[in-house]
């Protein structure tokens, strides 16, 4: 069978390939070819999986739903004429037989639908948890208006859903799945698989529960997640190294250290740059041997006074791991922190992204696990508030479970895949 992954993102991206590595390892004879509608497939060329049909980077970076002076530049950009080259390989692929994975939004779900071929949807972009609570039912004016049709998911989404071709469809959590079964669609509820290849390098994580260490005194580990696109990232920065300073000037009697887990496509020299203006130090050659909570030994290691920041390109899962809490200015990076049960202190940015319409989105779909500040001056403060409430820690810890799912979401995702596809 041959099968054709349509994405529409970096984090979509690479959660289709996820997926495409379990169908690989499966005891069936698949022919995966891959499609990224937006960025140029990083993740697919890395795993050596073909792309159809051109690629371009956009202005915008894929953010044009959120300003439409973006989408006007990605169209100056060459956009239409893109998206046309697009279609034209997808309705080629759909004519030589073969079904389709859309991973995403209504984009590449839109796409498939227009392509003839039979078709699963893996929903990213969209939760219930966006309008409501396990109870289902709608909470302020603004959120009834937004769920106007009964579900976060529009009339015309579920219509491309429920289409006989629509062979699947795996949401990101089982509210929604839920939610969508009212309408005779064929969701599953297999999990986000958003949550998988999180495991730690390091031999032990160091994040302990409350009641095992952190509201008895011990150190404290910060993650720091200015997000990947940039320029946006490197402002992203600069407030959360605003925030450190307020943690470093609250705390003084505690020891804090922050692991900043930074994108591969960013460069290090301003973030560096912003450190030195703060007063941060790079540590010497000797002192990289030492033990780090990450298994990255290219890490490099700042300090203030008793206060240590690793920045790391190479340990993204083991910051994760190891952080007690994360200041976090990201969109798919904060919410799997939040999957692990740990609380996630957001501020807005300028964006295009990380703007206060997001954090704010981002807080209904995570809930009480998500603690939205205005300034960084407010961080500290948060953070000994949380420190201050082992209940709402406990609270947290249950509501990233629930939210993002266990482990093992794209495996399931592949499995049902292939008994659905034929």
């Amino acid at each position: 069978m041959r099968l054709l992954c349509l994405s529409n993102g970096h984090g979509e991206d690479a959660i289709a390939v996820r997926i495409c590595q379990h169908l690989q390892q499966l005891p069936s004879s698949l022919k995966i070819v891959a499609l990224p509608i937006v960025g140029e497939g990083q993740a697919y060329i890395e795993r050596g999986i073909p792309i159809v049909a051109p690629t371009q980077k956009m202005p915008s970076g894929g953010f044009v739903y959120m300003d439409w002076r973006q989408f006007w530049g990605d169209v100056r950009g060459g956009l239409l004429e893109l998206l046309w080259q697009q279609f034209r390989a997808v309705k080629a692929f759909a004519k030589e037989g073969g079904a389709i994975i859309a991973v995403g939004d209504i984009v590449p779900l839109f796409f498939a639908w227009l392509s003839g071929a039979p078709y699963v949807f893996v929903g990213t972009a969209k939760s219930e948890y966006y309008l409501r609570e396990e109870l289902k039912t709608f909470h302020s004016f603004k959120r009834r208006w937004e769920g106007w049709s009964g579900s976060v998911y529009l009339p015309w989404e579920r219509w491309f859903m429920s289409q006989p071709r629509c062979k699947a469809v795996f949401p990101r959590d089982s509210l929604t799945a839920q939610v969508l079964q009212q309408w005779s669609i064929p969701a599953f509820d297999m999990g986000n698989p958003m949550m998988d290849d999180l495991e730690s390098l390091t031999p032990e994580s160091a994040y302990l529960s409350g009641e095992k260490g952190i509201l008895q005194g011990r150190s404290l580990s910060v993650c720091l997640l200015p997000g990947s696109r940039i320029p946006e990232a490197y402002e992203n920065w600069q407030i959360i190294i605003s925030a450190v300073a307020g943690i470093v000037e609250t705390f003084r009697d505690r020891m804090v250290s922050f692991l900043a887990a930074i994108a591969p496509g960013l460069s290090l020299d301003p973030l560096q740059e912003t450190l030195e203006r703060q007063g941060w130090r790079l540590k010497s050659a000797q002192y990289l041997s030492a033990k780090l909570p990450i298994s990255d030994s290219t890490a490099l290691v700042y300090s203030q006074g008793k206060y240590q920041l690793i920045l790391t390109q190479k340990a993204f899962a083991d910051c994760l791991q190891a952080a007690d809490f994360a200041i976090a200015m990201a969109g798919t990076a904060t919410e799997q922190f939040v999957g692990l049960g740990k609380p996630a202190i957001t501020i807005p940015g300028k964006g295009p992204q990380f703007t206060y319409a997001f954090a704010e989105a981002q807080n209904r779909l995570l809930g009480p696990s998500i603690l939205l500040v205005e300034t960084p001056k407010l961080v500290a403060q948060t953070l000994k508030y949380l420190l201050n409430d082992p209940d709402r820690l406990q609270l947290i810890a249950a509501n990233g479970l629930r939210r993002m799912g266990k482990p093992g979401a794209s495996r399931r995702i592949a499995q049902c895949l292939i008994e659905k596809l034929g």
